[in-house]
């Protein structure tokens, strides 16, 4: 799995110009899933995300985590982030996960940060054209890949 993680003040996410999910203070989630992933990868990631320190505290240092500012996600699938581009100008996505693999995990992994979060998980539409706006906090942008886990 691979993670774009960008801390906002606020984000949201429309499909068919109707708002499928919006969020304050928080991150937003970009989430590639391929077919090498597996429920460990997901439980890792689940972990990293709702425990990134990168929220200011009284100092104004990176030391609080979602769960310290009340913090929300808005988590999107987003299967171009396993792009491949080694080839031309166009890019292959054989690496991301079909439907029927990243759907199940897509919809776990709602349910895990959620659990972890203890509070509802906004959300795009899988596969559904979207339309994502934010205001980048910092800007504060993080990757992760779980197969490097880092």
């Amino acid at each position: 799995m691979r993670a774009v993680i960008q801390r906002v003040t606020e984000a949201s996410c429309k499909v068919d110009g109707k708002i499928t999910g919006t969020i304050n203070d928080g991150f937003l989630v970009l989430l590639g899933i391929e077919d090498a992933d597996t429920q460990e990868d997901l439980e890792w990631l689940a972990q990293k995300i709702v425990n990134m320190r990168v929220f200011g505290d009284a100092d104004g240092l990176m030391n609080k985590a979602l769960a310290n500012i009340d913090g929300n996600i808005l988590l999107i699938s987003q299967f171009t982030l396993f792009a491949s581009t080694k080839k031309g100008t166009r890019p292959g996505f054989t690496r991301a996960a079909r439907p029927d693999k990243a759907i199940p995990l897509y919809e776990t992994m709602i349910k895990q940060l959620s659990s972890l979060l203890n509070k509802e998980i906004q959300t795009g539409i899988f596969g559904a054209d979207m339309k994502i706006s934010l205001v980048n906090d910092g800007p504060v942008t993080i990757t992760i890949d779980t197969k490097n886990k880092e």
